[in-house]
């Protein structure tokens, strides 16, 4: 499969018709999914590994994983609805992937990566949420990849070296959003990102593009 192969796939998968504000649920484009995958893929993260997907929403991480050949895909997301779609849209595709209903809090299954776009924690009702998801992909993996907010990634650095990872890449996009929401101004706004892959110290078999 090539990487623009990939992005055509996950550009079908059924977006869902509303949004919980005070999750901050933002879906992540097809483009910049596929990226993450592929490098993911390149530095040997998902192929016959374990691969969790944390605030799975409706599947674009789990799905585009399971395509790239991961041993096993688990998704885990708070929202029934959103799981729901993720669930019909992997039957779809024909693949196996668990996904679960639940507060990440409570998933404790241990995984080889964790590829996630976490709430950005910008709303009050979510505030530290990128934290929370940031902790508990360190306790689940060796080796994660996570979008967040360009302004708050120096206090994602901090909580990742403090917890002896280190930070093995970090790319920047550009991430739309639609008005989607009360609070949003315009029809489509652009949010400076970033993309961190860090690895546990223990593991560094990490290969640069």
């Amino acid at each position: 499969m090539r990487k623009k192969d990939l992005e055509l796939l996950l550009e079908k998968i059924k977006k869902p018709k509303k949004i919980k504000v005070n999750l901050e649920q933002y879906i992540t484009p097809a483009n910049i999914a596929s990226d993450i995958l592929w490098t993911a893929f390149y530095n040997g993260d998902i192929e016959n590994k374990i691969v969790i997907d944390l605030g799975c929403g409706t599947g674009i991480f789990s799905i585009g994983s399971a395509l790239l050949n991961a041993k096993r895909v688990i998704g885990i997301d708070i929202d029934k609805e959103l799981v729901e779609i993720a669930k019909n849209e992997a039957k779809r595709f024909g693949l196996k992937i668990e996904f679960l209903v639940m507060d990440i809090d409570e998933f404790n299954e241990k995984g080889d990566t964790v590829i996630m776009n976490p709430p950005f924690g910008a709303q009050f009702s979510n505030r530290r949420a990128d934290r929370k998801f940031i902790k508990k992909a360190m306790e689940l993996c060796r080796t994660f990849y996570s979008l967040h907010l360009k302004e708050t990634i120096e206090f994602i650095r901090n909580i990742i070296k403090r917890n002896n990872w280190k930070i093995c890449m970090e790319k920047e996009y550009k991430f739309p959003l639609k008005a989607s929401l009360p609070f949003h101004e315009k029809k489509i706004a652009y949010y400076d990102v970033v993309m961190v892959m860090a690895k546990s110290k223990h593991f560094s078999n990490y290969k640069s593009n």
